[in-house]
């Protein structure tokens, strides 16, 4: 990974609602779950042009993540996770990707259940 691929975008706060999980319950009702992103991307043309066309479209990767998410139907946040990572490397200026999904209320002892994987372009 170069020097300038160390650039990162984070989008934070995503929040969405899917069927996620391996209870019988779980598998009718859709469930909240909050993504964090880090993408890590070259942007030094961006800076020099000041071009959207030159980036990553923040609104255009938020709008792809949602439509996955919200269509989605897994058993296990690993997977859902993975997915949203992929997605994402699917822009080629997109070298590595942060994934961070929490599951609100996933336990009743905790206020959340979070996971953080990482995937290069390496990965696909």
């Amino acid at each position: 990974m170069s020097e300038r691929s160390q650039d990162r975008i984070h989008i934070d706060g995503l929040s969405f609602s899917c069927i996620i999980g391996i209870n019988d319950w779980e598998r009718v009702a859709k469930q909240p779950v909050e993504i964090d992103l880090t993408l890590y991307a070259d942007v030094s043309k961006a800076a020099q042009s000041d071009d959207v066309d030159d980036t990553i479209n923040y609104r255009t990767i938020s709008r792809s993540v949602r439509d996955f998410v919200e269509g989605s139907s897994f058993g296990l946040v690993e997977k859902l996770s993975d997915g949203v990572a992929r997605l994402c490397l699917k822009d080629e200026r997109v070298q590595r990707v942060d994934v961070r999904l929490w599951k609100p209320g996933a336990l009743r002892l905790g206020r959340t259940v979070g996971l953080e994987i990482t995937r290069t372009r390496a990965d696909l």
